[in-house]
């Protein structure tokens, strides 16, 4: 038998995107002309990125096997002894020296370029050694020269399946995904239907990838990387109920899936604007995306995380405990200026006008093309009584914004006062 590979794709970071909407001009009610009159910024909902759509990067980490081989490459000999032996190489390979083995092995495909089991024997070693382009080239070449000898070789089938897919070749490993997944008497094998629908979703075959892994969830209802694929194609396809219950499913499974977290959050956040924003289903959305993003919190600490959760605690109107998310993130001076923000409205709303200066005005210095900055620092000035500085940012955001409104009130209201 040859040794299981571990083959994971490892969840990359997805780089989520901090979209910050134009400020709605909703205000409160004002009591004499000093008095702020306070918009209310739309709250960031950003949406995840569909150039990650075909990223390889972004699976979740599945563990297969990487030859499931009951009939493991034979030991062959020829007449021509020394030349085309495999039997050195194939011992190597059971000793799970692979290395030795796929060096040994290539030395006979050399010499003897018509030696199935040679080229078989080293694709395998490649394979275990993560060698992924040169074990499918090698696997290939045998497999060519199985066919030509009229012979089916299952073993070699789906090691070259893996040895594709692991190397990023989803054209040429669907073929032979669709044979290993459909084989005559089969049991449906669930990490090879994963497999099938991972290589269409990567060549943007959504139908069938979805089937693929709907197959593979039949076979095995746990499966995290099935289930958050599923859920990433019914959000995509804004379709934000079935993607909740499949990502719900696959955190469930598999709790460290970040990303998996991160689209539950924003399917949550996209449902509850769907809803109008307010009212008890759309708090019940907010108070799951509040839920999701802690989850996501817990696996991944980062700035795009916190930015995430504080985002779900904004719209669940839990301002002091946004800011609080999003503290330890800003001691970071390379913080981005879009998380300052953040912080700095956080602060705002929760009538902690000193901080919130403190952090919008690091914004300003990160992100000064936004007007949403000076917005809102203009709005802690004027709430401070420091009209001269509330006039200096309403008129940056007027500059940046000419047409907005809310500017233009602000510095006809504000100058009188700034001296």
């Amino acid at each position: 038998m040859l040794k299981a590979i571990i083959y994971r794709h490892v969840a990359a970071v997805i780089v989520i995107s901090i979209i910050v909407l134009s400020a709605a001009g909703s205000s409160l009610a004002q009591s004499g002309a000093t008095r702020p009159r306070r918009t209310t910024p739309t709250q960031p909902t950003p949406a995840p990125s569909t150039s990650s759509t075909a990223d390889s990067s972004a699976a979740p980490a599945q563990t297969p096997t990487a030859a499931r081989s009951n009939t493991p490459p034979a030991a062959t000999r020829t007449t021509a002894a020394g030349t085309t032996d495999t039997t050195r190489a194939y011992s190597l390979l059971q000793q799970k020296q692979y290395d030795a083995a796929a060096k040994e092995a290539s030395q006979v495909a050399a010499k003897d370029p018509k030696n199935s089991e040679a080229w078989k024997i080293a694709g395998f070693a490649k394979l275990s050694l993560k060698q992924y382009v040169d074990a499918a080239s090698d696997l290939q070449k045998a497999y060519d020269l199985q066919r030509a000898a009229k012979e089916d070789d299952v073993p070699t089938v789906d090691a070259l399946a893996q040895a594709y897919i692991r190397s990023e070749k989803y054209d040429q490993a669907l073929p032979f995904l669709t044979a290993v997944t459909t084989r005559q008497g089969a049991k449906p094998d669930a990490l090879m239907l994963y497999y099938r629908g991972f290589a269409e979703y990567q060549t943007k075959k959504f139908t069938e990838a979805e089937r693929s892994f709907n197959e593979a969830i039949k076979a095995d209802p746990k499966n995290s990387a099935a289930l958050f694929y599923l859920g990433r194609i019914a959000y995509d396809r804004k379709n934000d109920d079935a993607a909740i219950n499949a990502l719900n499913r696959a955190t469930l499974s598999d709790p460290r899936l970040a990303e998996a977290w991160s689209y539950l959050t924003y399917a949550y956040l996209r449902r509850a604007e769907a809803a109008g924003g307010t009212g008890a289903k759309a708090d019940a959305d907010y108070q799951g995306a509040v839920r999701s993003s802690e989850g996501l919190f817990k696996v991944r600490n980062d700035e795009p995380a916190a930015a995430l959760h504080a985002q779900a605690l904004i719209r669940a109107q839990q301002y002091a405990r946004a800011a609080t998310a999003l503290e330890r993130v800003a001691a970071n001076p390379n913080t981005q200026g879009s998380t300052l923000y953040l912080l700095g409205f956080s602060h705002s709303r929760a009538k902690n006008f000193p901080k919130a200066i403190t952090a919008l005005e690091r914004a300003a210095t990160k992100s000064s093309d936004d007007a949403n900055v000076f917005r809102e620092l203009g709005y802690a000035h004027e709430a401070s009584k420091q009209y001269a500085k509330a006039l200096a940012a309403y008129e940056k955001g007027l500059a940046l914004a000419p047409t907005d409104e809310y500017f233009k009130e602000s510095v006809e209201r504000v100058r009188p006062f700034a001296k």
